[in-house]
């Protein structure tokens, strides 16, 4: 339990609005709920959420103390009192979620604490009581891959320690099978194809270059695309990625004259179309291992799938893989 003491300053304002204030990793609706069940009390008493306060007012707040940290990206879960989440698959020591394109995986430059995939998936745990983070100080659930903000698919995030070395390990063997459905505009020649080159990133500008010949600070880039139907000047097209380049389906693509629908950084955004950014979804994930795979041994050889890709049915209403 705390103890809050009402100064001059603090005189005036609405018992739930100053405890939010005060208290900003506690959600909004879990601030309510104490409220009503009088886990918050003023001068010893329960009172109401428009309850004005007055100088020299004792509140008594019996909340979890980690609730009163200061807020910061390794706390931001507490905010989030109703985690939201497309499982795709659970068990003891991964999850598999669906995120869809317009959320961050963490927060970084214009995310906001809390409404981040990880910050939901570190919330839906601790609610579980799966993940204790006062008692594991060591641990954290993690990501073992990423997605940009505005492009969907599955993330793999790994709950326990364990998990997590595997499959980094795994990631960096390529044991992991990924591939995304992507839209472009025209039609690939040939419709099945290796696309190989370097890519080097330019930090300042968030975007990278492709080019046929090795440049200072760049990266080799391997993308297999097969085209698997064409309609109306577009085509949806299934790659894979051999190497894990940042921005590589979009920046291959483009460069070989097929910029995903929808991508404006390596594209145009074409006013025929509704779309405001790429056509990007990566839909299915393959556990191909080849060496011991320790407590995830029983994935090796399982695939798991996004069902409904929301552009696949806008633009090729239909279609069935």
């Amino acid at each position: 339990m705390k103890e809050l003491h009402i100064g001059r300053n603090d005189a005036g304002q609405r018992l739930d609005r100053f405890v939010a204030k005060s208290v900003p990793l506690l959600p909004a609706s879990l601030l309510q709920k104490y409220i009503r069940l009088k886990r918050i009390k003023v001068n010893g008493k329960g009172a109401s959420r428009d309850t004005r306060l007055v100088e020299g007012n004792v509140l008594q707040l019996y909340i979890n103390d980690e609730f009163f940290e200061t807020p910061k990206a390794e706390n931001a879960y507490l905010t989030v009192s109703t985690p939201k989440l497309h499982i795709v698959y659970e068990d003891e020591h991964i999850l598999l979620v669906d995120k869809k394109p317009g959320q961050a995986v963490h927060p970084h430059d214009g995310a906001e604490y809390g409404k981040t995939l990880i910050d939901h998936i570190q919330a839906y745990l601790y609610a579980k009581r799966e993940w204790r983070p006062r008692e594991e100080n060591s641990f954290t659930p993690a990501l073992c891959n990423r997605i940009d903000r505005n492009t969907g698919g599955i993330v793999i995030a790994a709950k326990t320690a364990e998990a997590l070395r595997i499959l980094n390990q795994k990631i960096r063997d390529r044991e992991l099978d990924k591939r995304y459905l992507c839209i472009v505009h025209g039609t690939p020649k040939p419709p099945e194809d290796k696309l190989e080159g370097y890519i080097f990133k330019d930090a300042a500008k968030n975007r990278v270059y492709v080019t046929k010949t090795p440049q200072p600070g760049s990266k080799t880039s391997v993308t297999c695309y097969k085209t698997l139907c064409t309609r109306n000047g577009l085509s949806l097209v299934e790659c894979e990625l051999i190497t894990g380049r940042t921005h590589q389906i979009r920046a291959q693509m483009a460069a070989a004259g097929h910029p995903l629908l929808g991508d404006g950084k390596y594209g145009k955004l074409d006013k025929r179309y509704d779309r405001k950014f790429q056509a990007l979804y990566s839909y299915k994930l393959t556990f191909s291992f080849t060496t011991d795979a320790g407590c995830l041994a029983h994935l090796d050889g399982k695939t798991f799938q996004v069902e409904n890709v929301d552009f696949v049915e806008q633009y090729f209403p239909g279609y069935t893989w």
